[in-house]
Order: C-alpha cells, then sequence, then structure tokens
C-alpha cells in the first residue's frame, strides 16, 4: 500500500464532511476556503493560510456534540495537525476556540459581531475567558497568530462569495504536510 501523503487525507476529510453546516449558512467546505482566502489576501504566511484552511478540521474528526458540531475542535483539530504538519499551522487552530474567548473578554461587544452559530458555541465553551485564562492565552506562543486566524474564521461566513475551488490549495498541502 502506498503512502497517504497528507493532502490526500485532507482531501478527503473534507469530501466526507465538508458540506455539514453545523448552524451556519454557508457548509464547513465554503467556510474553510473563504477563511483561508481571506488570510492569503491578508498577506498571512503560508502556515498561517493553512492553519485558516484548517482550522475547523476537528469537527470531521468526530461526532457532532450540539448543533455546532465538536465542541472541543480546537482541541481535536489542533493535535491531529500537530501530527502532519509544524506548530504554525496546528498551534493557532488549537487556540482559536480560545482567541474568541479572549476577544469577548477584552472587547465584551466583540460577541455581538459573532454569527448566531458562534454564539452559541461560546456558550458551550466557557463564554469569556477570565482575566487568568486571558494572561495564559497571552503568553502563548502562537496566540497573536490564533487571533489573526480567528478574524479569517468570523469573515469566512458569506453566502454566495465566489472563492478558489479546494482543489487549488493543493500545491499548497502538498508542500507543507509529510506522508503518513
Amino acid at each position: 500500500m502506498r503512502a497517504m501523503h497528507v493532502a490526500d487525507e485532507v482531501l478527503g476529510l473534507f469530501a466526507a464532511h465538508g458540506g455539514n453546516t453545523y448552524a451556519e449558512q454557508v457548509s464547513m467546505e465554503q467556510h474553510a476556503l473563504q477563511a483561508a482566502a481571506l488570510a492569503r489576501a491578508s498577506g498571512a504566511s503560508d502556515a498561517l493560510v493553512l492553519a485558516a484552511l484548517l482550522h475547523d478540521v476537528g469537527h470531521f474528526l468526530a461526532q457532532p456534540d450540539s448543533e455546532f458540531g465538536v465542541t472541543d475542535h480546537g482541541t481535536t483539530g489542533g493535535a491531529w495537525l500537530a501530527e502532519r504538519f509544524e506548530p504554525a499551522v496546528s498551534e493557532p487552530v488549537r487556540l482559536h476556540v480560545a482567541a474568541k474567548r479572549f476577544r469577548c473578554f477584552v472587547d465584551p461587544a466583540y460577541e455581538e459581531q459573532l454569527s448566531s452559530a458562534s454564539v452559541g458555541t461560546l456558550r458551550l465553551q466557557g463564554g469569556a475567558m477570565s482575566a487568568a485564562e486571558a494572561r495564559e492565552f497571552e503568553a502563548e506562543p502562537f496566540a497573536q497568530d490564533a487571533l489573526a486566524l480567528r478574524s479569517f474564521d468570523d469573515g469566512g461566513k458569506v453566502a454566495g462569495l465566489e472563492i478558489p475551488a479546494l482543489d487549488e490549495w493543493r500545491p499548497l498541502l502538498d508542500s507543507s504536510g509529510f506522508r503518513l
């Protein structure tokens, strides 16, 4: 049996689960593609573009535990990605849920900008951080990248937006992942 490249594995996960919506107006695949396109347009590094593309992979790895998918998808997705990519990809993914909670702590008006599904998951994920949690988050080496990823995540929920297809991201996946 030939070794499967991580790009094949990722594309397989999107083929199997990318059509799910989890209470958003776009599919998981459309959301991922929009987040990655926003990251690329912002001039983000290739690693952060990949993190944007793969930030919700944790939803593909376990059964949903709510109408919003997998509550702890940042942790599970980050761990899965850590086995396949460098920390500059996996760590922002691991921290993107914490980044939402952090933003709600530092700017209570931020919650009003979230989609209804993101507000729903925020409740399940513990709400705004405490001051102690915020200090711990700020000390994380990839906290700033996670906050940038959070912006791409929030912006990637526009129905009907023209975006590059998933196959167009394969060269980036091929150059970044290793063989399984």
